[in-house]
């Protein structure tokens, strides 16, 4: 073989060699940059404290004559179950001297303390709605008449919606009704007794750790 043939030679193989390469450089593509989902908020699960303030009347519409302040403060936990929440609160409040209607004339209603259980469903990532209900102690002072001493045990229904504002803070409101039987007065000459009915409507602050 001559010199010329070897040379041409080398060069056909070096093209088939090098043909390879070249396609795959040619079909070689960037990968796509990866997306990032944004980050969630994280479920309703946990303990949390807050605050809540209000008003409250033996009306329907806690805005009407006789109405008190409320104010006082919540300790719950949360279990968020993927498509239902679910938990328990004790709730303190002071009720403002809040005016209940009673056999003879009307009653203060002083402070109340609550253990209230809770379910509700998911909107979103955010907003919760819910309802709850459990046992109330109401202290009561006296008004137009006499009222009982101490503490008066009572059942306790209500609604609310909460809405996160981030990962730890939320804000709510919530309506509570609630119904203490066998309130004992004294007029002065007789005494009665009667079945005492409350409305409130609250908005609150949580903090979930």
């Amino acid at each position: 073989m001559t010199t010329r043939a070897k040379s041409v030679a080398l060069a056909v193989v070096a093209t088939f060699i090098a043909a390879p390469v070249l396609a795959a450089d040619l079909t070689y593509n960037e990968p796509a940059p990866s997306y990032d989902a944004p980050a969630s908020s994280g479920g309703w699960s946990g303990a949390y404290v807050g605050g809540h303030a209000g008003m409250g009347s033996d009306h329907l519409n806690p805005f009407r004559g006789g109405k008190g302040f409320v104010g006082g403060v919540q300790a719950g936990y949360n279990a968020d179950l993927q498509g239902a929440v679910v938990g328990g609160e004790i709730e303190l409040s002071h009720l403002g001297d809040t005016k209940v209607r009673v056999p003879g004339g009307d009653l203060k209603e002083r402070h109340r303390l609550a253990v209230k259980a809770k379910a509700g469903m998911p909107m979103g990532d955010s907003t919760l709605l819910y309802g709850t209900g459990g046992m109330a102690m109401t202290n009561m002072r006296d008004g137009s008449v006499r009222g009982p001493d101490g503490w008066k045990p009572g059942w306790l229904a209500g609604a609310g919606v909460e809405q996160k504002l981030n990962s730890n803070i939320s804000a709510r409101v919530e309506y509570n009704y609630v119904r203490t039987n066998d309130v004992r007065v004294f007029n002065g000459t007789t005494t009665q007794t009667g079945d005492i009915g409350d409305h409130s409507i609250k908005a609150g602050v949580n903090y979930k750790f």
